[in-house]
């Protein structure tokens, strides 16, 4: 039997309870305790001296996509670009060391960021520069719009004469011309002219996103990958088992699945691979993900009101209330949660509305059904939120870029009740955290910074972003461990350091609890523990 006892630390067990040392046998956590009760008990296990650090149970993102992740490590960084002619040259050089590549997308353009002289979005010109022979699709950081060259504008049909497209946006220029902007289905619609990776690339990318975020903390994901980056969900899950099979598996995965139709989706629910759970419990299929709306970045995020900066726009929805209701009902009828992306208000509003009307009139949620991101709230919603026992699941290190442009395109007063992570936290609403990756980097320590100090990760503004919304780190580090577990119905065995749960754990090399909130950024894992076993160590 493995066993393994951790001793001379500060564990965390919950608030304001704190322990020298625990024991852990073949995965699971046996005792908590002092460090004398503890070691008499820990005859024959390895020990591992915390030297007095944080101890604190393993992270666990509620919501990202791993697999994109990994999958950008293959692909230009366009965080990197400071200008449209970055882009351009980035591409460049890409293809120079790839002079076969039959077509690629990269990601994290944000022209929001580049100094005003240089803040245009980049157009089907720039990447035309680059070649018109190849698909090229640059997905903005939101990823919710992207930027394609005239060869993708081709093969989907869109000119001067064609730009609609149900669902999403193609920008015009002053001429009626299409600029190379798509947003929602028509960026998807560009995505899938890309080749994909090969299935060696592909298990490369998902085993190098997990030792990344390992790295960071985390010990859980739930992932929404499945039937995205491969669309045939069964060749997606035999590829993931691949990687765990091989020992490459390194954190625990919950797949947030996507399904493009009702019949495909009850075709799911009613196979035998059906909430299927694989080697103990390390990659689980999870609940249904359906998306509602686009993003505020692009102006896609359906508002109640219109863009303060753009009159006459109110968002895109991306699927219809109708499709939405029959996806819901469906997922529902068969006992499986639903995960909504919905970020506007009057997407948030609608959704509550269909889930409610799923949930029946006992004002219970026995799935728990959950909103994604749901950052434009006012009161009403918020109490409707509680009051139905609906699931959230926030991103506070949006708010480090989002603080500097969502004002301007909502208005200071909605901000007031916005990205609400306090008013969840004190009406009690389940809600969990997480990064949205690659939207954001994976770092849990950079999300649970913004949650505390509302501030960007330059320490602006002073007083932070709406404080009145800032919570303590006890309450991110619960919202990242014990309510993501909740969030995945595992808080029995995960999200906290207690004997019969989960051996996944994070020793810190600082603190968190008591070190200046602006320290809390660059905190760093010293060791994550998945299941008993030590995945990663700091050299």
């Amino acid at each position: 039997m493995a066993k393994t006892v951790l001793y001379n630390g500060k564990i965390y067990v919950e608030r304001g309870r704190y322990a020298q040392a625990l024991l852990q046998e073949d995965g699971f956590i046996r005792m908590v305790g002092s460090d004398e009760e503890v070691l008499a008990s820990a005859a024959g296990a390895e020990k591992i001296d915390c030297r007095g650090k944080t101890v604190v149970p393993g992270f666990n993102d509620s919501h990202m996509h791993l697999f994109y992740m990994g999958r950008a490590m293959f692909f230009p960084d366009l965080t990197k670009a400071r200008r449209a002619e970055d882009l351009t040259e980035l591409c460049r050089t890409y293809l120079e060391k790839n002079p076969h590549s039959k077509g690629f997308t990269a990601a994290g353009w944000n022209e929001e960021t580049w100094e005003p002289r240089h803040r245009r979005k980049p157009n089907r010109a720039d990447l035309d520069q680059v070649s018109v022979e190849i698909p090229i699709v640059l997905t903005r950081v939101c990823a919710h719009a992207c930027c394609v060259n005239s060869y993708v504008l081709k093969k989907l049909g869109i000119d001067r004469a064609h730009t609609g497209f149900e669902g999403a946006g193609v920008e015009v220029d002053e001429n009626g011309e299409p600029t190379g902007i798509l947003t929602e289905k028509a960026f998807h619609a560009a995505l899938d002219l890309v080749p994909n990776l090969t299935r060696e690339e592909l298990k490369q990318a998902l085993a190098g996103a997990m030792e990344y975020a390992v790295s960071r903390g985390l010990t859980t994901v739930q992932s929404n990958d499945i039937g995205y980056v491969i669309k045939d969900q069964e060749a997606c899950c035999a590829l993931m088992k691949e990687v765990y099979d091989e020992g490459r598996g390194l954190l625990r995965y919950t797949g947030q699945m996507f399904y493009e139709d009702a019949e495909s989706l009850r075709a799911y629910c009613e196979s035998p691979q059906f909430g299927e759970s694989y080697a103990d419990d390390w990659f689980r299929r999870g609940p249904l993900k359906l998306l509602k709306d686009g993003s505020l970045g692009a102006r896609t995020a359906l508002l109640g009101f219109d863009y303060a900066d753009d009159p006459g726009n109110r968002g895109v929805e991306v699927n219809s209330d109708a499709y939405m209701q029959e996806m819901i009902h469906c997922a529902h009828d068969h006992g499986m949660q639903v995960v909504v992306h919905a970020i506007g208000d009057e997407a948030i509003r609608r959704v509550a509305a269909m889930y409610d009307e799923a949930n029946g009139s006992s004002g219970e949620n026995p799935l728990r059904h959950s909103l994604i991101h749901c950052q434009i709230t006012d009161e009403a919603l918020l109490s409707h939120i509680k009051a139905s026992g609906l699931l959230v699941a926030y991103q506070p290190i949006f708010l480090q870029s989002d603080m500097h442009v969502v004002p301007t395109r909502c208005g200071d007063e909605i901000m007031k009740t916005s990205y609400a992570f306090g008013t969840a936290a004190e009406t009690g609403i389940h809600a969990s955290y997480g990064t949205d990756s690659p939207v954001e980097d994976l770092d849990p320590f950079a999300c649970i910074y913004c949650a505390v100090t509302r501030k960007d990760l330059k320490g602006q503004p002073a007083g932070g972003f709406y404080p009145a919304e800032c919570v303590d780190v006890e309450t991110a580090i619960d919202a990242y461990t014990m309510e993501s577990a909740y969030h995945e119905f595992r808080e029995d065995v995960k999200g906290r350091l207690k004997a019969g749960y989960y051996a996944d754990l994070v020793v810190l090399d600082r603190d968190i609890f008591t070190c200046e909130p602006e320290a809390i950024l660059g905190t760093n894992p010293v060791l994550t523990m998945v299941g008993g076993k030590v995945v990663y160590r700091a050299d």
